[in-house]
């Protein structure tokens, strides 16, 4: 579920953002008192995430508004249906309209990308993550759309598990021209488990850099930029030498390849696109009358 609280926020500095001092035109254009009614319309297909998010704008814009969501988030909908129908006074509505239809196209394209890609990987084991990947400061929405879409979610900040990359290992000396200083490397892995209680998930760059590193059982081991008949070679060696690592292949999936990458037995695919790429959804905010 997302919580109120994160929509709430956000959707504050969204409207303070676009609105600022005020609606110029619409005040100098709109009678105060005058009341109506808007349509949220979908102008293609898709899955919809966000409406709540819509119906906070309009409620922070003003309590008195009278908010009915025609479908639920998760909901297939179709190009021409209706979603939403917003009862208040006009300003409020032509003054959140962006607003609101921006935070709807984005999330509901998150969702409809997100369960594309999990269309594309039904009967196979492999889970579906997204990673960091998001616009700032609205990464729960983001990832409250890919699970909404089917996805789950990899961490939701740094603070919120340990993946040692590449980069960690580079920077300290772990790898020093490719090649895995061992000791090193136990002691790291002793360590992170000493002071921590989180699942120890280590990023390898190609087979060798596997085996070195699964001698010392992280708890997941991330396989970066792999084909997919190294992916294969990564799983048959997991599956007859040590059957408790989970593999995690990343980097360079897409629609085009995550079934194959699923095919390859891996117990996870994490794709960036989900969040980072998506095609925001079409709507249109009608006014009736």
């Amino acid at each position: 579920m997302l919580l109120s609280k994160n929509i709430h926020s956000v959707v504050r500095n969204a409207l303070k953002e676009d609105v600022s001092k005020g609606d110029i035109t619409t005040f100098l254009t709109i009678p105060s008192q005058l009341k109506g009614k808007g349509i949220v319309v979908a102008q293609e297909k898709g899955v919809l995430c966000g409406i709540e998010v819509v119906k906070a704008v309009f409620k922070q814009l003003d309590k008195q508004v009278k908010f009915k969501a025609l479908k639920k988030d998760g909901s297939i909908f179709k190009k021409g249906e209706k979603l939403a129908i917003i009862q208040a006074k006009m300003r409020t509505i032509l003054t959140g309209e962006r607003v609101a239809l921006n935070f709807l196209s984005l999330l509901s394209g998150v969702a409809t990308l997100t369960k594309k890609i999990v269309d594309k990987t039904k009967g196979m084991k492999a889970k579906i993550k997204d990673t960091r990947k998001t616009v700032p400061n609205l990464r729960k929405l983001e990832k409250y759309a890919v699970r909404v879409g089917g996805g789950y979610n990899h961490r939701i900040s740094l603070s919120d598990g340990i993946i040692v990359k590449d980069n960690h290992l580079k920077a300290a000396g772990y790898i020093h021209r490719g090649r895995l200083n061992k000791q090193k490397f136990c002691r790291l892995v002793s360590l992170l488990k000493k002071k921590s209680s989180f699942k120890i998930e280590v990023e390898v760059e190609n087979l060798s850099e596997l085996r070195g590193v699964a001698i010392y059982k992280p708890d997941i081991i991330m396989l970066d930029n792999f084909s997919v008949k190294n992916l294969k070679t990564a799983v048959k060696l997991r599956n007859e030498y040590y059957p408790k690592i989970k593999l995690e292949a990343s980097g360079g999936v897409n629609l085009g390849n995550v079934r194959a990458i699923a095919c390859s037995g891996v117990d996870y695919i994490s794709l960036g696109m989900i969040t980072d790429s998506p095609c925001a959804i079409d709507f249109s905010l009608d006014i009736d009358g």
